[in-house]
């Protein structure tokens, strides 16, 4: 068999070699191009979860801090502490009660910050980027960070979607907001003055009371009430309950007698530890050279105090 047209063959096998590799080409380009979506959506979506984390961890905050602040409300306004604050907060966030309703402007200071209202509106910022969000099996734990700080920390299960279908992101959210406790008023002292005294809550700047027998630095905490650390004295959250007992995140402050008086307040001979002197115990007491008449600690405040050796 003799083929007569060699060079038709060859241009026609040349024509199948174009065809083919422009057929891998094109297969090649259409892999890539699809890689290259993807890896543009897993990019938007990190940056959104990024973005989500800090917004979902403020808005956490702000409903710690309103939620704290009804608190307070409800107790100058009632007379009575928060029967378990950790249990409230957690009522709170959640059903958007305080011990089984809202009164009056408190609605308004929860609409928004409640989890449901928080997981709508992240939901509706992840379909504007057509993504699905869902937010499942919260968990919330309400502790104290340190003296001075009231640690909120929710746990869910997060997941996102793309809608087409190019990406998805699941893990535990754990996401935490600290709220100071510093300029919260005590309600230790809204309760046992009746309310005539708000006593705001500061943190002391001084780390020595009394230097030898210079008692200036202690007598200005006292006239400030300026409030210390201290293991023997109860945490905030433990004050919004009205619970005196000891906590590793205890604060405390020295009530201002003179406070009291100008309110016609009775006055208690007691250590003007504030938790002593608005609550039950009754240790002896002894009076601090240098110091006014009414200002009197008892024995388990002296080393704190630096006084051990001018009590009188």
């Amino acid at each position: 068999m003799v083929i007569k047209n060699k060079r038709g063959i060859f241009f026609t096998l040349a024509a199948i070699a174009l065809l083919s590799l422009a057929l891998v080409s094109f297969s090649i380009y259409g892999v890539v191009k699809k890689r290259t979506e993807v890896t543009e959506r897993v990019k938007s979506m990190n940056s959104f979860v990024f973005s989500l984390e800090e917004d979902f961890s403020r808005k956490l905050f702000i409903s710690g801090f309103r939620i704290i602040f009804l608190f307070e409300k409800r107790i100058l306004e009632d007379g009575n502490y928060i029967n378990d604050s950790e249990a409230v907060i957690g009522e709170a966030f959640f059903n958007g009660t305080i011990e089984g309703s809202l009164e009056g402007d408190e609605i308004t200071l929860m609409q928004g910050v409640t989890f449901p209202e928080i997981r709508t509106a992240l939901q509706t910022s992840a379909k504007r980027l057509n993504l699905n969000l869902e937010l499942e099996d919260p968990e919330l734990k309400v502790y104290h960070k340190d003296p001075w700080n009231v640690r909120l920390e929710l746990s869910t299960n997060f997941s996102v979607t793309d809608v087409a279908g190019l990406a998805s992101w699941n893990k535990t959210l754990v996401t935490t907001a600290d709220i100071p406790v510093e300029g919260f008023e005590d309600p230790i002292y809204l309760i046992g003055t009746l309310g005539k005294i708000f006593q705001e809550i500061n943190q002391t700047p001084y780390s020595v009371f009394v230097d030898g027998t210079d008692v200036t630095n202690l007598s200005d905490h006292s006239t400030h009430s300026y409030y210390t650390a201290s293991n023997m004295s109860p945490s905030f959250l433990n004050r919004l309950e009205g619970n005196f007992s000891a906590s590793e995140q205890g604060i405390e402050s020295l009530v201002y007698i003179p406070d009291l008086s100008n309110q016609g307040l009775s006055i208690k001979d007691k250590s003007v530890v504030d938790y002593i002197y608005f609550g039950t115990e009754d240790p002896a007491t002894q009076m601090v050279t240098g110091m006014p008449a009414w200002f009197k600690l008892d024995a388990a405040h002296y080393a704190l105090y630096n006084v051990t050796g001018i009590v009188i």
